[in-house]
This record gives structure tokens, sequence and C-alpha cells, in this order.
């Protein structure tokens, strides 16, 4: 059975409202702020899920060694694209975040954007933890940005609706289920005379819940962030950002 991250055209059709050239833009003003949380000058880093390539790019640019892992050939398609106009080199890899491993490779691992937790099977999240612990470099970093579920708990819409500057709509419906593991949005895209519905659902977890899974993943010395200038995980918090560490030798 297909799942729905699987289908292509959800990316194709989404990517304007998902990845505007303001948010693209302001992944490369939060490449230094990330950089603190870890400390130092990681030589190579994954950015696991890396969509049209918005971290890796600039990573790049600063002369880090940078893997771009994503299963979805559109977005990889923009990422190489970008990293032309900017004449940086990037490894894109066209892969499944449950399979890709490459053993003690990497400095520092990436999953931003609410990229983690795609799967209906949560072992399957504990998995990816773990491949990314296997890719880790003793004394290596894994900075993990979702929303968490005490944001949505605090600001939960079950509805709402954004007209954009190509007037074109978009109407977000969203419902939280699996005892409140899980939400589903369903989107629906009305340009035109054309309409579009997608549905897409993931699972959410409390800063305790995944502090939790990189602790059973292997990493140690676990923070959680309310942002990726590092402010603390409370009622203020704008995301939860947690950085755990692969322990050295």
């Amino acid at each position: 059975m297909t799942q729905w991250f699987e289908d292509e055209s959800l990316w194709v059709d989404t990517y304007p409202y998902m990845f505007s050239p303001a948010r693209i833009a302001a992944a490369e003003a939060e490449v230094e702020p990330l950089l603190r949380l870890v400390g130092g000058e990681p030589q190579s880093v994954l950015d696991l899920c890396c969509g049209p390539g918005r971290f890796a790019v600039p990573l790049a640019q600063r002369g880090f060694q940078v893997t771009g892992v994503d299963r979805t050939a559109f977005f990889l398609d923009k990422a190489q694209e970008r990293a032309a106009a900017e004449d940086v080199e990037v490894e894109w890899v066209q892969a499944d975040m449950r399979t890709f491993a490459r053993s003690g490779t990497y400095d520092l691992a990436l999953s931003m954007f609410t990229s983690f937790g795609y799967f209906d099977n949560k072992d399957e999240d504990l998995k990816v933890l773990r491949n990314i612990h296997r890719s880790l470099r003793p004394g290596g970093a894994l900075v993990m940005d979702v929303v968490g579920k005490e944001l949505v708990a605090a600001k939960f819409e079950s509805a709402r609706s954004r007209k954009h500057a190509d007037g074109s709509v978009v109407i977000d419906r969203r419902e939280v289920f699996d005892d409140w593991t899980r939400v589903r949005m369903e989107w629906t895209i009305i340009k035109g005379d054309a309409i579009r519905v997608y549905s897409i659902d993931h699972t959410i977890y409390s800063g305790q819940e995944l502090r939790d899974r990189f602790t059973a993943a292997g990493f140690a010395d676990v923070k959680l962030y309310g942002s990726i200038d590092g402010a603390p995980y409370n009622r203020e918090a704008e995301r939860l950002i947690v950085v755990g560490r692969k322990p050295a030798l």
C-alpha cells in the first residue's frame, strides 16, 4: 500500500507553499545559531530529508562536506539546481531515511522542518534514529527540529485558510488522533478551476517522549530547546529542537 509521502505529486503541488523564497532564505540565517548549539566546526554533515537543500547548500558554502538525502526526486532536482546556482558541491542521495546509514561517517546530522515521525509504525522512528546514530562519528551530534506535542496542544487550530500572491487558496484542516500521538492535515489547494486535496499525517512527540527516543537509540547528553537560537523549551517556545550526541570513545 502506498503511503502518503510516496506521492510525488503532493510534494510538487505543495512546494510553493511549504518552501517559499522567504523560508529558504531563513535557513541561511539559521545555520550560524545551529552550529553554536552543537559547538565546533563539523567537517562532514548529513542533512536527512534535505528537501530542496535549504540547509545543505549554505552548509556547503561554508566549506563543509555535505550529504543531502531525500526519497523525493523532485526535491533533489530543486536542491541540485540551487547548489549549481551557488556553485557548491553537495552529494545528493535518493534514499529512504529508514534504510540510509553510513557507519561512522558524519560529525553532524540534521533532521529539520518536522521531517521525522512520518510512519504509522512508531518503531520505524526508532530505526531512523539508530541509523543516524550509526552514521555519526563518536562525539558527533544530531539536531532535530519538529513541532512538539506541547506546541500543538497550546496552539491547535482545526482549520485555517491562506490566500497567496498568485491568487491560490490553501485550506488546511487538522485533527489529532491515535490517542493524541498523531496529527492529520488535509490540504485543499484551490487555484483557478483546479482543486487538489492531499492528506498528510505524522506522529507528534512531546519533549520528554523525543528525549526518550533519542536515549533508546544510543544518544547521550540529550538537550531540548525552544528555538534554533537555544531558547528554553517552555510556554514561549517556537519549535522543539532536540540535540543529542553519540558518546565519544
